[in-house]
């Protein structure tokens, strides 16, 4: 039993609880009267915590438990120091963003997250380069640390703009949207595909056709941050390689999905039942993230959907619960990294379906803003949705606290 990677995945559960918690209390002063907080303050601290509380915290454990594969469970003991680093920064801007906002004391612990995620970048790249055995995962890997690393770019620029008190709310805009991009589609990302391809290369006669997928995706993944900024007037050669780089993440995701089918046998070998269908999930999900990506491509499509805030909130949560943190269930459960039980389960199912609801209803207050039409009652019955996912995401974490957790 690996003590270290289960006392690690339940604390990163256990900060999605503190993630979901958050949303409630955002969607509750949305609907009704919340006077004593700060919503924009509030909102800062949520999702800083949830790209660090949460997403980071749970694929640097997941990182370094499949290094220990090859360097053995001591990593836990050598990286101790980074993964606690990273938690207490989160926590640090769990607490201070919601009290001053961006201040002294908030934005001091999100430049020692970003220091922490250099180190970790650096160790975990040098320990991947003394493995003898090199992996088509470990260019997932490398690429995900590099475009974590690049996306500090984005935060000390928005840092830079605030300090100087530049006004232009284009660069304002254009520093938050680099740094979005390349943690949710680099960081994020990549790591998750290199945690997928280390199950994937086990099949030895698909290796040559995942290198490809995988150049595929990297060489697309920095043009394609002008997805995000098409609402900027930008030269035409650029739009075309935008255009290029979301076909070509497309066309690598198809062929993904073609191999998979084609090895499902085999597959079914290396992931458990019990995570295999949130993989699915997850995968049904990005198929949608990407074809929306290709869709935005069309330049008055893009304007009207950047222009409604309902459908930017949309699309956030589609690709960090729908994408990302379902998968990151997923693969925990498919590797059975945590043995749960039914009541885990239960709480579980709870949790994707509010996920579900919550987007299909997002995108109806979407759609329905475009035609200038509001929904009857529709704050009320988003935050009914953030009480469902806050729910079952507490049922899975009593269940954790009960369950003796063997790992595989």
């Amino acid at each position: 039993m690996n003590v270290s990677l289960r006392n690690w995945l339940r604390i990163s559960i256990f900060n999605l609880l503190l993630v979901a918690s958050i949303g409630v209390i955002l969607r509750y002063k949305i609907a009704f009267s919340l006077p004593f907080i700060d919503q924009k303050h509030l909102l800062h601290g949520h999702s800083h915590f949830a790209f660090s509380g949460w997403i980071t915290q749970a694929l640097m454990v997941l990182l370094v438990h499949h290094l220990s594969k090859y360097k053995g469970e001591i990593v836990f003991k050598q990286y101790r120091t980074l993964l606690f680093g990273n938690l207490f920064t989160a926590y640090g801007m769990l607490l201070s963003f919601p009290l001053q906002g961006y201040g002294l004391i908030s934005i001091s612990f999100s430049t020692l997250s970003i220091i922490n995620s250099y180190f970790f970048a650096i160790k975990f790249w040098k320990d991947l380069n003394e493995v003898k055995h090199k992996q088509i995962s470990f260019l997932w890997y490398k690429a995900a640390l590099l475009f974590n690393v690049i996306s500090s770019l984005g935060a000390f620029s928005l840092a830079y703009i605030m300090a100087a008190k530049i006004t232009n709310q284009n660069f304002q805009l254009a520093a938050v949207y680099f740094f979005l991009h390349f943690q949710y589609n680099g960081w994020f990302f990549f790591a998750g595909m290199g945690l997928l391809f280390s199950q994937l290369e086990r099949i030895d006669a698909i290796k040559k056709e995942l290198s490809i997928i995988f150049w595929l995706f990297s060489i697309a993944c920095p043009p394609a941050y002008f997805l995000s900024a098409l609402w900027m007037p930008i030269p035409f050669f650029i739009y075309c390689f935008v255009v290029i780089a979301a076909i070509a993440q497309l066309i690598g995701w198809l062929f993904l999905v073609k191999l998979m089918r084609k090895n499902i046998i085999t597959l079914k070998l290396f992931f458990f039942d019990q995570g295999r269908w949130l993989l699915m999930l997850s995968g049904i999900a990005l198929s949608i993230k990407l074809i929306l990506q290709l869709v935005s491509t069309v330049p008055s499509l893009s304007q009207l959907a950047f222009g409604f805030r309902p459908i930017v909130i949309g699309y956030l949560h589609l690709v960090l619960l729908g994408v990302t943190s379902i998968f990151i269930i997923g693969y925990i459960l498919s590797l059975e990294l945590l043995s749960v039980g039914k009541d885990f389960m239960k709480g579980l199912f709870l949790f994707i379906s509010g996920i579900i609801i919550n987007e299909l209803f997002l995108m109806l207050q979407g759609v329905a803003g475009l035609a200038y039409t509001g929904i009857p009652f529709i704050n009320e019955i988003l935050f009914c949705i953030a009480l469902i996912m806050f729910s079952g995401i507490l049922i899975m974490n009593v269940q954790l606290c009960h369950f003796k957790n063997k790992v595989r």
